[in-house]
């Protein structure tokens, strides 16, 4: 390298190091990562691999590509061919032509020629992150290329590490945040909404005029309605950086928190081992909060039982003593049709038992092993 190459390198360098780490995002810093060494370099193809657990390319960030070629050859590459070479050996390969080594096996269908080639190795935190992969350089590429890549590539790294601690310290942050909110609403707005709640109940009582009497009451119930409804947000804001409440803590949850903003009263029965599956979890959550949502809808029923069985197979079952329908001609909007779905995508089936003014049984079941 001439003593004017390597200043106008070095100048180079610095330029695209600066805009590589000017990048906090950590999307932004890898696409800069290749737009800067196909700029710097002249290539007019250039990509990022990124690798996952098992060496198998998990991430291909490119430019030069239409959007239209990149339809036309369909899959992206998952680390093939040379582009394999360079993750299985990690080191940089320089070929004047793609299609001279061992390991070439051609390209797609639709897929643009690519004739000189430059595989440069990305790490962070001294693991294998990715690769780079540069193509089509008028000339192919020189010695002067390949001492800027694998600089800007170990500037990268250093960029790509410092953007995961700085995801992680604004995710710290978040929760801190979070907590403290939490914090702010149960021992300030909860408390003092409470007060006002007592308060108005004590001026009710003394009220002479039924209406405004009534009125006061209303108050007091919105206001028991929204104070259950922001523990629930409390709830919800301090669950996301704890343990994951298990599933009878979530029914239990659940069933409290919706039995509160009706007047029946709910009755839960549990026989639930845990589930690993957090999908199942949530499917059996959702098919409950639908089931018990329609009987406290539309049942008028002073009281709601609701048993939940989870072991080798699931039960639910939802019944109450309310004004019952016609099983065959339900209400519109009741729901049952949701339920059948999901008891559906268990492999279950849902039974409904009901006539009008005698109450309501709705069961469902479904084999979990």
């Amino acid at each position: 390298m001439s003593e004017g190459t390597a200043s106008k390198g070095l100048s180079e360098l610095i330029e695209a190091a600066a805009t590589v780490v000017g990048e906090v995002d950590l999307e932004r810093v890898l696409d800069r990562l290749v737009q800067e060494a196909a700029v710097s370099t002249g290539a007019r193809y250039a990509a990022l691999g990124v690798l996952g657990d098992h060496g198998v390319l998990t991430e291909f960030r490119h430019i030069g590509l239409t959007e239209e070629e990149v339809a036309r050859i369909g899959a992206l590459p998952k680390g093939h061919g040379v582009l394999g070479t360079v993750i299985r050996e990690n080191r940089t390969i320089v070929l004047e032509e793609i299609s001279d080594h061992p390991d070439s096996f051609g390209f797609p269908p639709h897929h643009p020629p690519m004739g000189p080639f430059l595989g440069v190795p990305v790490s962070v935190g001294g693991k294998a992150f990715g690769n780079l992969y540069l193509t089509e350089k008028p000339g192919g590429f020189t010695d002067d290329d390949v001492v800027f890549v694998e600089a800007l590539s170990r500037i990268a790294g250093s960029a790509v590490h410092t953007a995961r601690l700085q995801e992680r310290l604004r995710a710290v942050a978040i929760v801190e945040d979070r907590e403290r909110i939490a914090r702010d609403l149960h021992d300030s707005v909860i408390q003092d909404l409470f007060a006002v709640g007592l308060g108005l109940q004590g001026v009710a009582e003394r009220v002479q005029d039924t209406g405004a009497a009534a009125t006061l009451d209303d108050a007091v119930d919105r206001l028991d309605a929204a104070v259950e409804a922001l523990r629930t947000y409390i709830f919800q804001l301090k669950e996301t950086h704890s343990a994951k409440p298990g599933l009878d803590d979530r029914l239990q949850e659940l069933v409290s928190r919706m039995g509160s903003a009706y007047p029946s009263s709910v009755r839960l029965e549990l026989d639930v081992v845990p589930i690993e599956d957090e999908k199942l979890e949530d499917q059996i959550v959702s098919i409950v909060t639908e089931a018990l949502s329609n009987a406290l809808r539309h049942s008028e029923a002073p009281l709601v039982n609701v048993k939940v069985r989870v072991d080798d197979s699931l039960l639910i079952r939802i019944q109450d003593n309310g004004v019952g329908f016609d099983p065959l001609t339900p209400t519109k909007g009741m729901g049952l049709a949701n339920i059948r779905e999901r008891a559906a995508s268990l492999g279950g089936r849902v039974t409904v038992d009901s006539e009008t003014g005698d109450g309501s049984v709705v069961k469902i079941q479904a084999p979990l092993r």
